[in-house]
């Protein structure tokens, strides 16, 4: 089964609690604080790799959480940081922001790899806030917390030369011909259901071709899994567009050119400027005055170049490779899809909601809450008056009296509950 186009889960690992402790030893009976810091959590990494060319191993495992950080622990040791998940891909496949539906990677070359999610903070250890004022801390931070996306995974195939064309125009035949591909191969309908690639060898020089599976009117649209088959085309540098001269399926071979032609213009204004070639194929399958007739009529309807070629036979296929080369030497090569700039990673330290629970009680949560109430320990004088005065400054008491908060009304941030008293 080949698969293109997928959607998935992933999230960062999130970071180790710090330690609290302090220094016990034979010399040393009440020492001062000496908590670890928690490790990083592993971060989410994406990974081009030529070894694979189908996206067909996510509709297995669609879920992927790297490794959280480790806490840390006494006598200042930091714990370990998580292990990165490595997430491995296609080369030419595309991630996607699922929410937005901005790109966010190409990753179009073996080896490349990006960043997709960085794993959270370690916490401090309470070594970290010993000062002249505070000697022994008993409190340490908890590890930042990751936050699960699901992004979309997008394969658009590689290669120099796109085949395109009605299917049973003989684009199969011809990459068998041309390369080392082995395609499938019968005379009926949709053969080719995912873009089969070989390399083609002329004059010491290779270039890649794809067949892209059989287009329809109305593939622009969706028709006929359009929409997948010719995202397989925008990366080509080159299209040889192949049309049955012979007929052998009923359809009028001009007409057939002018639709494929349509259809990639309405696709994507882009392919519409990709060079062509037009390949008049099947030509075994007419006679010579019926094959002449026709070449004279796209000469005159058309106005265009073309190769006649047939498959069977292998007329015409060399010229095909070395005028195929030749275009190709005055092409450039296509520049990576534009990635637009935005933080697909950008963490919540802002926000703060307020909402009332059935019995009353007032919920406060948001990014800037869960970062504050990482180093909050109610069982300790000085982190509790910390806090208290922290809901204030941040302006959250005010918030709440401007929801309606009295004198005994409960107030939960996170797992604490507290009675608010003026």
């Amino acid at each position: 089964m080949f698969l293109d186009r997928v959607k998935i889960s992933i999230k960062a690992g999130n970071g180790g609690k710090g330690s609290t402790s302090f220094l016990r030893n034979a010399m040393t009976a009440f020492g001062g604080p000496d908590g670890g810091e928690g490790g990083k959590g592993g971060d989410i990494v994406f990974e081009a790799s030529a070894k694979i060319n189908t996206l067909y191993n996510f509709q297995f495992k669609k879920k992927f959480v790297a490794e959280n950080g480790q806490d840390g622990a006494k006598k200042l040791q930091t714990g370990a940081n998580g292990k990165d998940e490595v997430i491995f891909v296609p080369c030419g496949t595309v991630i996607i922001d699922s929410q937005t539906n901005k790109i966010i990677a190409d990753l179009y070359q073996d080896g490349m790899r990006f960043i997709a999610l960085k794993g959270g903070r370690g916490g401090h250890g309470n070594a970290y806030y010993k000062s002249s004022i505070k000697q022994a801390p008993h409190y340490s931070q908890t590890g930042e917390e990751t936050k699960a996306k699901e992004v979309i995974l997008e394969l658009k195939t590689i290669a120099d030369v796109g085949l395109v064309g009605f299917p049973n125009a003989g684009k199969s035949t011809l990459l068998s011909c041309i390369s080392n591909a082995n395609p499938k191969i019968a005379n009926y309908p949709f053969t080719t259901l995912y873009p089969n690639l070989g390399v083609c060898s002329v004059k010491g020089q290779t270039f890649v071709v794809a067949d892209i599976p059989g287009l329809i009117e109305g593939a622009s649209e969706g028709q006929g899994l359009g929409h997948h088959f010719l995202k397989h085309v925008e990366r080509v540098r080159l299209i040889l567009h192949l049309v049955d001269v012979s007929q052998s399926d009923g359809r009028d071979f001009i007409e057939d050119y002018k639709v494929i032609n349509q259809e990639l213009a309405s696709y994507d204004d882009s392919l519409a400027l990709t060079p062509q070639i037009v390949v008049l194929s099947k030509a075994d399958l007419v006679d010579e005055q019926t094959l002449k007739e026709r070449q004279e009529r796209f000469k005159k309807e058309i106005g265009k170049d073309f190769i006649t070629i047939s498959g069977a036979t292998m007329q015409g296929v060399e010229l095909l490779k070395l005028k195929t080369l030749e275009k190709l030497s005055q092409i450039p090569k296509k520049n990576a899809l534009a990635v637009e700039e935005f933080d697909f990673d950008k963490k919540d330290v802002e926000s703060i909601n307020i909402s009332r629970l059935d019995n009353g009680t007032f919920v406060v949560e948001g990014g800037r809450i869960d970062n504050f109430i990482r180093g909050v320990v109610l069982s300790d004088n000085l982190s509790f008056a910390y806090f208290q005065n922290r809901l204030k400054e941040m302006g959250v008491i005010d918030m709440l009296k401007a929801r309606g908060l009295k004198n005994g009304d409960n107030v939960q941030i996170k797992d604490i509950v507290f009675e608010y008293t003026e």
